[in-house]
């Protein structure tokens, strides 16, 4: 039994050291995978940091591009309006000079706006009834030379009316 008991003992031992051994492992690992996640974190912050800090740059530096461009594409299309107005406008230039080739229109231009006529017609100038009865405001007027009255003119020009 001697020798037995050695033997146990020692395996017992042994297996008690191995535990041991075996659990110090295991908790070396365990240490080691902390400290690489611990090392992945940190590792991960960093990147994380720099990818935010490259998105910043980024969009710094494209602020200023992109509002030129919204700025220029809302120049283009107010410029493509003034040109469809131009356009418009050129068209009803054409129109009135076609019209103005007629003669019937230059007629009817010239008896309207010139209050010409032709020889032999007699012409008629309605006047309204409501205009006859108004007097001139400024009687003293009547009695002065003309340049008077057009100097008059020309100063009251200048002040707001009341």
């Amino acid at each position: 039994m001697g020798k037995n008991a050695k033997t146990a003992d020692r395996e017992r031992f042994s297996t008690a050291a191995r535990l041991k051994v075996l659990g110090e492992q295991t908790a070396a690992r365990v240490y080691r995978s902390q400290t690489k996640r611990q090392a992945r974190r940190s590792r991960l912050t960093g990147r994380a940091a720099l990818l935010a800090l490259v998105m910043c740059s980024l969009i710094v530096a494209l602020a200023y591009p992109m509002r030129q461009f919204v700025s220029q594409r809302a120049d283009i299309s107010d410029q493509k309006r003034r040109a469809a107005d131009a356009q418009k406008e050129v068209e009803q230039l054409r129109d009135e000079k076609a019209r103005l080739q007629d003669d019937a229109y230059i007629e009817k231009l010239a008896r309207e706006h010139l209050h010409m006529q032709f020889p032999g017609e007699t012409s008629f100038t309605v006047v309204d009834p409501g205009t006859v009865n108004k007097h001139r405001e400024d009687k003293a007027a009547t009695s002065r030379a003309w340049h008077y009255n057009l100097w008059d003119g020309v100063d009251n020009a200048d002040r707001p009316a009341n």
